[in-house]
């Protein structure tokens, strides 16, 4: 993207001009139907995306679109009620504009959260997975083109794109709450289009848990910047073929609203202890 920096300045200076001088500790984004956790949030500033320059807006069912800025267990916390998604049309360095606007805020912990498709056959849908690694055939990636040094490194490590640390938190978060919360992998594909049921059995031997349309090329940059990130997977429906019935976007906000209550208190006791 011509002048990055210029634009990601641009539209960082203009969030800080509506949040105040105090630092924002973590980032969210917030998956379709997981939106409402934003809800919670104390002192709250909105800032919708429209008015963020060079931002996109978010056209899926699902997504306000809209940033929400305020305190969350004791935490500062900026959250993205909506993302954005390679299939409307924007392309990658689009989708991951906000995680590196972050960036420019001083934001050094990201939680990514999304609605996903289950491909493992033990679990069930409203079950949380944590994502341990995740899977990414497609050929685009948000990276390509002139690298911007002063956000990272050309080439850098992907080993621990999902920190362990934070996982391990979450683990005991889980635990505490009586939750049986999953871990596993998830794997990108681009939609919008569902996945077919070969592909799900093709994501299955690539040793894919969840399939889903984002999150990954946030995770890359975030990976790039030296982010600590957490991602969350809400397990929307079994994927294609499983329970030989269609598929349908509905199901998707359905279960998520169902699994609001579940997903918001684990987000909650973990922002509550997260490691600053």
């Amino acid at each position: 993207m011509d002048n990055l920096m210029e634009k990601l300045q641009e539209a960082a200076s203009y969030i800080a001009s509506k949040i105040g001088e105090e630092p924002v500790q973590i980032g969210m984004v917030l998956g379709s139907g997981l939106g409402e956790l934003a809800d919670v949030i104390q002192d709250p500033v909105y800032i919708p995306y429209k008015d963020i320059p060079h931002f996109p807006v978010s056209t899926v069912s699902g997504h306000k679109s809209r940033l929400v800025v305020g305190n969350l267990e004791g935490k500062r916390v900026l959250c993205m009620q909506g993302r954005f998604h390679y299939y409307e049309g924007y392309g990658m360095d689009q989708v991951v504009f906000p995680i590196q606007t972050m960036h420019i805020l001083k934001i050094k912990n990201l939680l990514l959260t999304n609605a996903a498709g289950c491909v493992n056959e033990s679990w069930k849908p409203g079950d949380l997975m944590l994502i341990s690694d995740h899977i990414k055939l497609i050929a685009d990636n948000p990276l390509r083109g002139m690298n911007q040094d002063a956000l990272g490194e050309r080439f850098f490590d992907m080993s621990t794109a999902y920190d362990k640390t934070l996982r391990q938190i979450a683990k005991k978060c889980g635990k505490d709450l009586g939750l049986d919360l999953k871990e596993g992998i998830y794997q990108l594909f681009t939609g919008p289009s569902f996945e077919t049921p070969a592909e799900v059995r093709f994501a299955r031997l690539c040793g894919a848990d969840a399939v889903g349309m984002s999150t990954v090329p946030e995770a890359i940059v975030a990976s790039h910047m030296r982010m600590k990130v957490l991602g969350i997977s809400c397990l929307t429906n079994m994927a294609a073929g499983i329970l030989e019935q269609p598929l349908d976007h509905r199901e998707v906000l359905e279960t998520g609203e169902k699994a609001k209550e579940s997903f918001s208190a684990l987000v909650r006791s973990i922002t509550k202890v997260w490691p600053l």
